[in-house]
């Protein structure tokens, strides 16, 4: 587990400049974009670590597309991000959901938690992503015997499954992902979809098609029925193909990568201006229709909007000079940069590197 700055206990009371809902990527890098601009924040996240889905769904799958990382993995940028931000010792207040919040008169926000944290929070920062998220469950008799032990709906470590005999359900892009990943790594592998088309990348499926052909793998269109075991230990699954016949094939573990149910939980009770589910903000500041509070990343929408974790760090960086302004309205901002500010160099820690 990456190793946080500060925590602290549920069940206590704050007053913060800042407070930022969800510890996704998007949300640790506005930490480091306020600690810039000398703003000191806590985070809050119902999930018991940081990372958001990039550590729950898919901490080995590689992500090419941030600056300067031709190659990097999901967990990796966590960890990344979290050693990026640790000059600015923000506070975590994890495996809490936010539970309420609401604009008090004179400008703050006061925000509560599942738990009973409470905060007084100068401005709030959501950056929770889709919002809450569940996994569409394996839809087959006794499944929640095995949940966690054979059925996975995630990879927190591909090596788990290799040298198994593997079984993966779905037609999208993970299932793909994780087929063409593993095939050759496992025992055997079977991939089972109710349909013959897929909805993932059409490259991976084409190449998933020519490990079927060289008969490294099995493509089964149908369905999971039925699991087999052997002392409370899953061995083999049974399935159900499109023309109703069954197979019976043998599974130490299987995936199943039927997508998620996002939810805006509690979000949708606080009062914000939605589109879509979405919360409304401009390109400026990335303000909701509430004054304070801000959205970032995956939560928001508007003209243009583009679902990536590159966005929403493009984001993070402007709603920080927003929040500056909103919390010292007096204060004349100046666009500084690392390289030269003698005072962002400070909070950074590192006023030894010389210039040259």
């Amino acid at each position: 587990m990456t190793e946080l700055p500060s925590t602290e206990p549920p069940n206590t009371e704050h007053r913060v400049d800042a407070l930022i809902i969800g510890a996704g990527p998007v949300g640790l890098f506005q930490i480091f974009e306020l600690g810039l601009l000398g703003i000191n924040s806590h985070i809050v996240d119902s999930l018991a670590s940081v990372g958001g889905q990039c550590t729950e769904l898919y901490p080995d799958k590689p992500i090419y597309d941030i600056p300067a990382l031709p190659i990097c993995g999901a967990q990796e940028l966590i960890d990344r991000l979290v050693e990026q931000a640790k000059p600015f010792k923000a506070t975590f207040h994890l495996g809490q959901e936010v539970s309420a919040l609401q604009p008090q008169p004179g400008g703050r926000i006061r925000v509560a938690t599942s738990l009973g944290t409470r905060f007084d929070a100068g401005a709030v920062v959501i950056a929770g992503g889709v919002g809450s998220f569940q996994p569409r469950r394996l839809s087959v008799p006794g499944i929640e015997l095995f949940e966690g032990k054979s059925i996975h709906y995630r990879v927190k470590a591909a090596a788990d499954f290799y040298n198994q005999h593997l079984v993966i359900c779905g037609g999208g892009d993970s299932a793909l992902d994780w087929t063409v990943a593993l095939c050759e790594k496992a025992k055997s592998l079977t991939l089972v979809h109710r349909r013959p088309e897929f909805r993932g990348a059409p490259a991976t499926a084409m190449r998933m098609r020519e490990l079927v052909a060289a008969g490294k793998m099995r493509l089964i269109e149908g369905n999971a029925a039925e699991l087999h075991s052997e002392d409370d230990k899953m061995i083999a699954m049974t399935l159900q193909k499109r023309d109703g016949s069954t197979v019976r094939v043998e599974a130490d573990q299987a995936l199943a990568f039927f997508g998620l149910h996002p939810k805006l939980g509690p979000i949708a009770e606080w009062g914000l201006e939605l589109e879509k589910k979405a919360l409304k903000v401009d390109t400026e500041k990335f303000q909701t229709s509430v004054p304070g509070i801000f959205a970032i990343g995956d939560i928001n929408t508007y003209p243009g909007k583009k679902k990536l974790i590159l966005s929403g760090f493009h984001e993070a960086a402007l709603a920080a000079f927003a929040i500056q302004h909103h919390l010292h309205p007096e204060q004349r901002q100046f666009l500084q940069y690392t390289t030269t500010s003698p005072i962002m160099q400070k909070r950074l820690g590192v006023t030894h590197v010389e210039s040259h």
